[in-house]
């Protein structure tokens, strides 16, 4: 028994690290991520939905560290998480669709110049949508246009379009 535990010593000890070190870094950036959504005036549920795609993506490269510890070629590794994900996306078919959704909504959180309440102006030259922004959830951002029509656009659509930011009418 000493045998096996002086023979994996180094992983063992690595292992008790990333396994430490996993819950302080998502304590770390959760105060990070409130500290900033407060300054910038985010929706609360909007900082927690995106502390917890953080998490998830804290657990998923923990994971991978530890199966790198413990001698999983990396090469295995991405295989199986590419055959994964095929598998999933041909089951499924909107799986990338809603990976961008999801990116793009943390984008969206982190770097857009506009916030709930606002009149925004989307200059789309088929269908342009003036409307007041709502709500900005993890996969779509909820609009509702000065006749009360609410519109949903998935948040990869949105980041793609062009958008023109104005005050609510209110303020004019």
């Amino acid at each position: 028994m000493i045998e096996v535990v002086e023979e994996y010593l180094p992983q063992i000890i690595a292992s008790v690290f990333i396994i430490l070190l996993t819950p302080l870094s998502k304590y770390v950036s959760r105060k990070i991520i409130i500290k900033y959504g407060q300054l910038t005036l985010k929706a609360e549920a909007r900082i927690f939905q995106i502390i917890q795609v953080i998490n998830i993506l804290i657990n998923f490269v923990c994971v991978v560290a530890l199966a790198i510890i413990w001698g999983v070629q990396p090469q295995n590794m991405l295989v199986a998480v590419s055959s994964i994900f095929a598998v999933i996306g041909v089951a499924l078919f909107a799986q990338w669709s809603i990976l961008s959704n999801i990116t793009a909504g943390i984008i969206i959180f982190f770097s857009m110049p506009f916030r709930i309440g606002d009149k925004i102006h989307i200059l789309d030259k088929d269908t342009p949508i003036e409307a007041t922004i709502e709500n900005v959830l993890t996969f779509h951002t909820y609009l509702r246009t000065m006749d009360g029509e609410q519109i949903i656009i998935p948040n990869s659509l949105f980041l793609q379009k062009i958008v023109s930011v104005g005050k609510p009418k209110e303020e004019q």
